[in-house]
């Protein structure tokens, strides 16, 4: 692996300018409105709505209501469990990513997975792929923060890695990951919610990331960039802000 793994994403034709722009409008959010308004009470809020939209996404009926309410279905409980732990992984994410990754998957397959799978990858192939996401966390790169979360989180849901749950593991990395990389350190935006609500979007740009193309990744990529701009709308400063 070169010194940089993701140096040619700059080099992708709009896409530092995507990013730019998507962070711009992170950082409006951030500053501007939760200047005065940020409070644990508005993460633990960001963060369940996130849990639900993941959890939707991965098949979950479940209402907001309903899981705020702890009344949802599986599913949505192990979105929920993954985010109430989030926040605390972020160190570990920093230093070991393999650890933070096993243990999102610990989280999420509690219960519904053998305790010998929790955290584990499925075969040597997938501890490989696992090995190289990991060195895309922590190499040093010229690409946006933004860009390195969107990256991990197509490889995480592509290669599907784990016996189970590997959306929710990718999209609580996403997460994490900005957090941990400075963008949204009290993890107040909602990435989750943005691609739920671009749901087809979301869908057919990881199916072109899939296939491995530089046109399948660019497009993920252009994705991604709009769905942090609809991820800071969704944030609960936002709403409060109305």
């Amino acid at each position: 692996m070169s010194a940089d793994p993701l140096a040619w994403l700059v080099s992708l034709e709009g896409v530092p300018s995507a990013f730019a722009g998507a962070r711009d409008g992170i950082d409006a959010v951030l500053r501007d409105r939760g200047l005065r308004r940020t409070s644990p009470e508005m993460t633990a809020e960001s963060l369940l709505r996130g849990a639900h939209a993941s959890a939707v996404l991965e098949g979950s009926a479940a209402s907001l209501t309903e899981v705020r309410e702890g009344a949802g279905d599986e599913i949505a409980a192990d979105a929920v469990r993954v985010s109430t732990e989030l926040l605390a992984l972020i160190p570990v994410v920093r230093r070991t990513p393999l650890q933070a990754f096993a243990r999102l998957h610990a989280l999420a397959g509690h219960g519904s997975v053998p305790a010998d799978r929790l955290g584990r990858p499925r075969d040597p192939e997938s501890a490989g792929v696992l090995r190289t996401i990991a060195d895309i966390v922590t190499a040093p790169t010229e690409a946006p923060a933004l860009a390195v979360a969107a990256i991990v989180h197509a490889e995480l849901f592509v290669n599907a890695p784990f016996a189970s749950h590997n959306g929710v593991v990718a999209r609580a990395a996403e997460r994490l990951l900005l957090a941990a990389k400075g963008v949204d350190e009290k993890s107040l935006v909602v990435p989750e919610a943005a691609h739920l609500a671009l749901r087809a979007e979301y869908e057919s740009n990881l199916r072109g990331y899939a296939s491995g193309t530089t046109s399948g990744i660019h497009a993920w990529l252009l994705y991604a960039a709009e769905a942090y701009a609809a991820a800071a709308e969704a944030s609960p400063l936002v709403r409060a802000a109305e």
